[in-house]
């Protein structure tokens, strides 16, 4: 009986710590925080007046990738002979491969996500919006986490749009399960999903003013005519020490 160690498998080499080590993308700086709720002078009350923090966006990621996403990123190409027109940048972060797609190209990308018997990413677990204010033209971003029940696998998807014209296509076509989760975004942060059956509020009131997720809607001070009380904004709120 031999003590050697057996040779490691295919999905052995996929492993975490197995994985060749790879670069972290460099990242662009976009803004700079201040304070934790975006409150100025003494009405923060939260003990973070102080803080200071760098907002950043990861750049593409250069090959290898490492594991299965270049096999991954490679049999999308395959499958999408106009590759480098459909994905804008590929980005390899905190272990999480992200592919930012162009909008109108979007469902075609998906459906190939989830068809290809290699890729099968059969899951799209919603969509999550996001508000960057000083990303000139591409100040919206909808999120798709998507999740292959056959290789178990995840990796998300990425569209930007602009505050000016804030539509991506609906993806209700190829992941259905997305119907309630699109009017959530468009809801909460404005993004219109053109072809979606019925997009309509689903946590606000369907005549509320605004967008209560994103980066310029006031945290306070809203007047809340249905129940005749208002929100006092956070420098007007009472101090506590």
């Amino acid at each position: 009986m031999s003590d050697a160690p057996d040779a490691p498998t295919e999905i052995d080499k996929h492993l975490p710590e197995n994985r060749p080590p790879v670069p972290e993308p460099a990242a662009e700086t976009i803004d700079v925080r201040r304070g934790m709720f975006r409150a100025d002078g003494t009405g923060d009350t939260s003990g973070y007046g102080g803080l200071v923090r760098a907002i950043q966006l990861p750049g593409a990621s250069q090959r290898p990738y490492g594991g299965w996403f270049d096999a991954a990123a490679d049999q999308l190409e395959r499958v999408l002979p106009d590759f480098g027109d459909a994905i804008e940048k590929v980005v390899v972060d905190r272990d999480e491969l992200t592919l930012f797609v162009r909008r109108e190209r979007l469902t075609q990308v998906m459906q190939a996500l989830r068809d290809d018997p290699t890729l099968r990413f059969e899951m799209c677990m919603g969509v999550s919006g996001a508000h960057y204010p000083h990303e000139t033209g591409r100040e919206l971003h909808a999120v798709y986490p998507l999740m292959s029940v056959t290789h178990n696998r995840r990796i998300r998807v990425e569209v930007v749009c602009s505050d000016e014209d804030p539509h991506i296509p609906s993806v209700t076509s190829v992941y259905p399960g997305n119907d309630w989760h699109e009017r959530e975004a468009w809801d909460f942060f404005g993004i219109v999903f053109d072809g979606h059956p019925a997009l309509t509020r689903i946590e606000m009131p369907d005549d509320w003013p605004g967008h209560p997720q994103r980066k310029d809607y006031p945290l306070g001070g809203i007047p809340v005519e249905y129940k005749g009380a208002q929100i006092p904004p956070p420098d007007e709120r009472r101090a506590y020490s």
